[in-house]
């Protein structure tokens, strides 16, 4: 009896007992990584609604005009909520904060979160657009660089590296749109086609403000890709994959390359929140309705919640990004693939 029991027990295997902790440390990695989220969101919130507040700006002035009377700027400052304390507007403003309430523009009475989500999706295409194409110029660059060192191909990519890094996004965006629209007029310098209207006007409305943002980023990227893979390839374990008879290619992609792309990738996310700031230029230069105009033409009015909303979102989508970075650099970490 003893023997059968014995026999039938079974012990957890080490890789068993190796996954779990690794899941329990990729869980307390995110968990931590979104209480320091909740923690940036909570004070980038404070400070957004405060230097509104201080702004001085009056919603009866921005409503009303200059012939309001005494009745109806008291009327609307109490609509609006603007003669309660402080810290109790601050506290109903991030309540419907929450559950996507940002409050009604100053202006044209029209809910905040409705503006913004008209805007949204042309900022977050330009970016994401911008930091794909950062992440592929960048990334194909870098790595034949790195491959290549030593050799003209390597002394081309980074003196061009070294010159794109020093153009500002809107230069870039000028030369473009002369470029395109004189030269080469096969682009459109200007204006916004939503995907739903046609995915093709889409994406061609996109390349020229993608590639005037991403210049910067993808040298970056590139740069340091070359150093990292070339450290990755000097190392013991390739040059043993080198000896057993391993291509090249295989070397490069599946032993070097995760080793370097950490740093990388780092530095991608180092310019995330120039890419979504850059974005408010880019679509100026371009003529795109995204959070850029709608924050720009807010403030001129002085239609202070519509700014507020747009810097909250703004900020929201920068920490959410970072997170979500954090934990692939935590997955392609060697420890944690190894422990996995």
């Amino acid at each position: 009896m003893t023997l059968t029991a014995a026999a039938g027990t079974r012990t957890p295997t080490r890789g068993a007992r190796v996954s779990g902790a690794a899941a329990r440390r990729a869980g307390r990695t995110a968990g931590a990584a979104l209480a320091q989220a909740a923690v940036v969101l909570v004070a980038a919130s404070f400070v957004t609604f405060a230097l509104g507040a201080a702004s001085g700006s009056d919603p009866a002035a921005v409503a009303l005009g200059d012939m309001a009377t005494p009745e109806d700027v008291a009327r609307l400052n109490a609509e609006f909520g603007v003669d309660r304390p402080f810290f109790e507007r601050y506290a109903t403003w991030l309540g419907g904060a929450v559950v996507g309430d940002l409050g009604r523009s100053w202006f044209t009475g029209i809910p905040v979160a409705q503006s913004i989500i008209a805007a949204l999706p042309v900022s977050l295409s330009i970016a994401a657009g911008a930091t794909l194409v950062a992440l592929v110029l960048g990334g194909v660059s870098g790595a034949l660089a790195a491959v290549r060192r030593g050799t003209w191909i390597d002394r081309v990519i980074s003196t061009g590296n070294a010159a794109l890094a020093t153009i500002p996004a809107f230069v870039a965006g000028i030369a473009l749109i002369l470029l395109f629209g004189f030269a080469f007029p096969i682009l459109p310098v200007g204006g916004y086609v939503p995907p739903a209207v046609s995915v093709t006007a889409w994406l061609a409305c996109l390349v020229l403000p993608a590639v005037s943002l991403s210049l910067d980023a993808a040298a970056d990227l590139s740069r340091q890709l070359r150093t990292g893979l070339v450290a990755a390839l000097d190392e013991n374990f390739v040059v043993g994959a080198r000896m057993h008879g391993f291509g090249g290619a295989r070397i490069v992609w599946r032993h070097a390359l995760p080793n370097a792309a950490a740093p990388a990738l780092a530095t991608l996310g180092l310019h995330v929140p120039r890419l979504v700031g850059g974005a408010v230029i880019t679509e100026a230069v371009f003529g795109m309705p995204g959070l850029g105009q709608l924050a720009r033409s807010s403030a001129l009015q002085g239609d202070v919640p519509v700014v507020q909303g747009v810097l909250l979102v703004s900020v929201t989508i920068v920490v959410l990004t970072a997170v979500a970075l954090n934990l692939v650099l935590a997955r392609l970490n060697p420890s944690e693939r190894s422990a996995a």
